[in-house]
């Protein structure tokens, strides 16, 4: 009888039952303990998980295995063969995690000026939904951009994350550079640091910086975790700063990097795990 696991790729040159990764004859169900729980409720043998991860080969994971760099739910594993569950089990390489469920995308988009954030529009207009198209089933824009900003957008269908993303609580940060009409006084970092009023209340910066300042122009950087409309915007008009272009370079760890207007890409393992981590997932 073949009892190898069905997810295991079986050969037939070293007699039925056998696969490639075990070391010894599968065992006969005639002598196993009532009391072992059956392969199938254990799920996957963890090099396999990692391997159809991208972390790599079979070979190399389970070095990696061996090497103490794996760890599961938060701790280490150094014996080949523990099986976990991809859709539950937290599995991390070298202390990133790293996502496991082949249903679960996220993108990075550099959203382009004129384009709305929504995934359709009754009027017509260019959306974020457009440039998507069929990319992945069941993506969400996380958070908005207004119409006129550019820059960094995220998009995924793993619906945990982006409500943990988008949720003021987290206290996720953002990055901005806008560029801004007149000389910025040298107080204003401190100012915005203490918090000023807005019509819908107060609003703090994490950071602020000018980064250049040429012919009566500046641009500025400006990191928040606030997530109200317009708020950038608001908030340099407020301090007499009105913006006449606005980049989101930055959410939490994730970069716009090198990104053409109208890009996206894939995030890389790192780049996931540790916006995970971020959120608490």
């Amino acid at each position: 009888m073949n009892t190898a696991n069905p997810d295991d790729e079986t050969t037939t040159a070293a007699g039925d039952g056998w696969s490639e990764d075990m070391e010894l004859a599968p065992v006969h169900p005639g002598d196993r303990d009532d009391s072992e729980p059956d392969d199938d409720r254990q799920g996957e043998r963890l090099q396999k998980v990692l391997a159809r991860a991208g972390v790599g080969s079979r070979r190399v994971c389970e070095d990696m295995i061996e090497a103490g760099r794996i760890s599961v739910n938060g701790r280490q594993v150094t014996v080949q063969g523990m099986r976990v569950d991809p859709a539950v089990d937290k599995i991390a390489v070298d202390g990133v995690r790293i996502e496991t469920r082949e249903d679960r995308v996220t993108y990075a988009m550099n959203k382009p000026p004129g384009v709305i954030t929504a995934m359709s529009d009754d009027r017509n207009r260019s959306t974020v939904g457009d440039m998507v198209g069929d990319l992945a089933k069941g993506l969400v824009h996380v958070g908005r951009l207004d119409q006129d900003t550019e820059g960094l957008l995220l998009l995924t269908n793993d619906g945990e994350l982006a409500h943990r993303l988008a949720h003021p609580s987290y206290e996720v940060r953002k990055t901005y550079l806008a560029q801004v009409s007149g000389s910025v006084p040298r107080d204003l970092a401190r100012r915005l640091r203490n918090g000023v009023e807005l019509e819908d209340g107060p609003v703090k910066v994490d950071s602020f910086r000018v980064v250049d300042t040429h012919a009566g122009q500046s641009v500025v950087e400006v990191v928040l975790h606030e997530g109200r409309k317009h708020i950038v915007r608001r908030l340099l008009a407020h301090v007499g700063l009105p913006v006449s272009r606005l980049t989101r370079t930055a959410v939490g760890p994730v970069q716009l990097q090198r990104m053409r207007s109208g890009s996206i890409r894939r995030l890389s393992k790192e780049e996931l795990g540790t916006l995970q981590e971020l959120v608490g997932l």
